[in-house]
C-alpha cells in the first residue's frame, strides 16, 4: 500500500467534490471457479482500492460526505481461517494503513445505512459489476436487484473519474514497474516465435514470468497468428513461417497496477517484403501518434489523424484510392482499422471501464460517435496531464468483413478490392505502447521494447537455437 495520507487525500478530495450524502464502496469477495471453496486468483476492485486500499476480501468502506467520517468495515480472522489461511493484519491496522481511524464490524454495515435511509439521506455507489455484490447491495438498500445498476450515482461517477484520471507520481512509477515487467515479457515471446512452436507454449512462458516477478497479467494474454481476431484467447495453433505473430500483454504490479503492450513479429525471424510494408504503416502511424500527444487535444482528433497516416500509407501500396480526407470522414479506412486508438490505464488494463466507458472517455463536449470503427474509440475527450493511455495502431485484414463490404459495394470509391483479396491470408499488425501526458507532450512509459524492423529482427535471432 501507498502511505496512509494517500489514501486520505483521495477521500478528502472525493468529499470536496460530492454534494451531499453517504458513499457505500464495497470491495470485492473470492470468486469460485467449480465449488466453493475452489476460487480464482482474488483481486480487488479497483475504485475501493484506489481510495482504502487494502488487498483483501470481505471488506467495505463507507464515506460519510456530510460529516467527512471514513469507516473501514471488515471481520478479523476466526481460528478456521488462521489454521487454512494464515494470521493476517487485523482490520484496525489495515484501517491506520488506509488512514481511517473509524473501524466496524461488518454487521454494522446495514445499520449504518438503514439509519442514514431513515434520515431521507442518498445512498452513493459505483455501478456493481459482479453479481454477488449486485445482491449484497439489493439487501442493504432494500431494492430489487434487477434496478441496482441503474441506481448507481452518476454524481459518484463522475467524481471518481475525475480523480483517478490523473495519475499522481506514485501512480506513474507503478505503471512504468508493470511496463518493465511487460518488457521481458514481448522479448521471450520474440526470442520463442519460431516454426513448430505452439502458440500455448508462448502464452504459457510470458504469463508465467509476470506471475514470476509477484504479479498476474491484467487480462488474458492475446497472443495469435490470426491476429486478424482482434481479441483472440485462442492459443491452440502452431506456428508457422511466413506468418505474423501478435502479441498483446502486460502485466500488474503488486499495487494492481497494469501495462498494455502489444507487439507483431514475423515468425521465424524475418519479415517478408509485404510485411514490412504494412508493418511500416502501422509503425509511422504510432510514431506520429506519440509526437502529437499533449494536454487540450482531444484523443478523438488523434485517432482521425491515426486512421490518415493508416489510409495515406494504404493508398500508396494500391489497397485504398481517392480522396483520403473524405474517405477516413466517411469511415472507409475501418475496413482496416475497425478500432479505437486507444484508451486510459491505470488500475485497469482499461481504466475505470467498470464506471462506464463514455463517463471515462467522453463527456459533454465530445460524444461517441456511432460510425463503425470510430465508434470503438474508447477514448475520445481532451487529454489533460498526467494522463495515462494506450497508442495502438493497427491494420488487419478480416476475411469475413473484406466479403461484406464488397458484396455490399460499401466505398468502392476508396477501397481497392481486388488488391484486398491479395492479403485475404495476411492477418493483422498492431504496435502498441504506454504513454504519460506532460507539459508539453507525452512520454513512453517502462524501459524501450524491441519495435523497428531491425530491432525485432535482431532479437528474434538471438532466440533461435
Amino acid at each position: 500500500m501507498f502511505d496512509p495520507s494517500v489514501y486520505s487525500r483521495r477521500r478528502n478530495e472525493l468529499v470536496k467534490n460530492m454534494s451531499a450524502g453517504l458513499i457505500l464502496m464495497p470491495g470485492n469477495e473470492d470468486t469460485p471457479m467449480n465449488y466453493l471453496s475452489n476460487t480464482y486468483p482474488f483481486r480487488q476492485d479497483s475504485s475501493f482500492l484506489y481510495f482504502f486500499g487494502p488487498d483483501r476480501q470481505g471488506l467495505t468502506g463507507i464515506i460519510d460526505v456530510d460529516q467527512n467520517r471514513h469507516i473501514l468495515l471488515g471481520d478479523d480472522d476466526d481460528l478456521n481461517d488462521i489454521i487454512w489461511m494464515g494470521s493476517r493484519t487485523s482490520i484496525r491496522s489495515l484501517g491506520e494503513k488506509s488512514g481511517v481511524n473509524e473501524i466496524h464490524s461488518r454487521s454494522e454495515i446495514e445499520k449504518i445505512l438503514k439509519q442514514a435511509m431513515g434520515k431521507g439521506r442518498k445512498i452513493h455507489y459505483l455501478p456493481p459489476y459482479r453479481s454477488e455484490k449486485v445482491l449484497r447491495i439489493e439487501k442493504w438498500l432494500e431494492t430489487h436487484h434487477s434496478r441496482v445498476v441503474e441506481q448507481a450515482s452518476p454524481e459518484l461517477i463522475r467524481n471518481v473519474v475525475k480523480l483517478r484520471s490523473v495519475k499522481s507520481p506514485e501512480e506513474i512509477a507503478e505503471i512504468e514497474q508493470a511496463v518493465d515487467i511487460a518488457y521481458e515479457m514481448h522479448t521471450a515471446a520474440m526470442k520463442m516465435a519460431h516454426p513448430g512452436i505452439f502458440e500455448r507454449e508462448i502464452s504459457g512462458h510470458i504469463e508465467g514470468i509476470s506471475l514470476s516477478h509477484g504479479n498476474p497479467v491484467p487480462f488474458p494474454v492475446i497472443l495469435t497468428t490470426n491476429g486478424e481476431i482482434l481479441h483472440n484467447h485462442y492459443h491452440g495453433k502452431e506456428l508457422a513461417k511466413g506468418k505474423i505473430m501478435i502479441t498483446d500483454a502486460g502485466s500488474e504490479t503488486y499495487m494492481h497496477y497494469a501495462s498494455d503492450i502489444s507487439r507483431s513479429v514475423p515468425v521465424g525471424g524475418k519479415f517478408r517484403p509485404e510485411q514490412k510494408d504494412i508493418y511500416k504503416i502501422v509503425l509511422k502511424t504510432l510514431q506520429e501518434s506519440v509526437k502529437s500527444i499533449k494536454p487540450g487535444i482531444p484523443y478523438r482528433d488523434i485517432h482521425l489523424q491515426a486512421a490518415t497516416v493508416i489510409a495515406n500509407g494504404l493508398k500508396e501500396l494500391g489497397l485504398m484510392k481517392g480522396d483520403i480526407d473524405q474517405a477516413v470522414s466517411e469511415g472507409a479506412h475501418a475496413l482496416f482499422f475497425p478500432h479505437g486508438l486507444g484508451h486510459m490505464i491505470g488500475l485497469d488494463a482499461h481504466d475505470m471501464e467498470d464506471l462506464g466507458e463514455n463517463y471515462v472517455g467522453y463527456d459533454d463536449e465530445i460524444i461517441r460517435s456511432d460510425q463503425f470503427g470510430l465508434a470503438f474509440l474508447r477514448l475520445g475527450r481532451r487529454l489533460h496531464k498526467n494522463f495515462a493511455l494506450t497508442v495502438e495502431p493497427g491494420i488487419y485484414f478480416i476475411p469475413a468483413l473484406i466479403d461484406k463490404w464488397n458484396s455490399e459495394n460499401l466505398f468502392t470509391n476508396f477501397i481497392n478490392y481486388n488488391k484486398v483479396e491479395m492479403y485475404r491470408d495476411f492477418g493483422g499488425i498492431r504496435i502498441e505502447d504506454d504513454v504519460i501526458v506532460t507539459d508539453g507532450g507525452c512520454r513512453v512509459l517502462g524501459t524501450p521494447i524491441p519495435q523497428t524492423i531491425s530491432e525485432i529482427e535482431e532479437t528474434m535471432q538471438a532466440g533461435k537455437l
